[in-house]
């Protein structure tokens, strides 16, 4: 039977649109997505597969393209549909994330970059600029590295600052391994980056790691 034969109260698109999204499973949710299933599944019961296959949401939204497709009956377009809601998600945390004042919103901050940056196969630093008001003027990644290192040069940083005409910055970076402690080096390259923007005028209001489900500030940490 397909989900169109279901009871109507049964059906994922009409419970959200009875019930709102939050009374519906992963898996419903993923079927809305989906919209269609496969012979011999339907939407739902593909759902329930892919997470399973794939460990979760976390997992079914960051696989590669080759293994969401090797799956039986999915291709480029739905792959394309997930990472469409995926990216649509971050984005909305990065315009949630400007309308606010960053200093006074660190939820919202820590959601959207662990959204960002959690789940990147290589480490990458990026900084965000703020204005007087500490409020985001824009976010950069500027430098990419390999899967345990970044290498970072605090002259482009200054640069950018400069660029922007920025006051302060957060600074962020990622472990790949999801290990967020800092080690010697994040620290070192914190103070070289303090002490370079400093002669600037650009505060270094932070300093943020980003591990698996785990964030370390050198704010909190007192390092900063």
């Amino acid at each position: 039977m397909t989900i169109s034969g279901w009871p109507v109260d049964e059906r994922p698109r009409e419970r959200l649109l009875q019930h709102g999204p939050e009374a519906l499973s992963d898996a419903e949710l993923l079927a809305i997505v989906l919209r269609t299933g496969v012979s011999g599944k339907t939407a739902v019961d593909l759902a329930r597969w892919l997470l399973a296959r794939f460990g979760g949401l976390r997992g079914l939204l960051t696989v590669e393209q080759r293994l969401f497709c090797e799956a039986p009956g999915l291709g480029p377009a739905k792959y394309a549909v997930v990472r469409a809601v995926l990216e649509m998600g971050r984005r909305h945390l990065g315009e949630s994330l400007r309308r606010e004042t960053v200093l006074s919103s660190s939820l919202v901050t820590r959601r959207y970059l662990t959204a960002a940056f959690r789940d990147r196969p290589r480490e990458v630093f990026a900084c965000l600029f703020l204005d007087v008001r500490h409020r985001l003027l824009v976010e950069e990644i500027l430098f990419e590295g390999t899967i345990d290192a970044a290498v970072v040069y605090p002259r482009e940083v200054v640069k950018r600052a400069l660029f922007h005409n920025a006051a302060a910055t957060i600074l962020v970076h990622n472990h790949p391994s999801g290990l967020a402690e800092p080690s010697l080096a994040d620290r070192d390259l914190t103070t070289r980056l303090t002490e370079a923007l400093a002669l600037i005028g650009v505060r270094v209001v932070d300093h943020l790691v980003i591990g698996d489900g785990h964030i370390v500030s050198f704010k909190e940490r007192g390092w900063l």
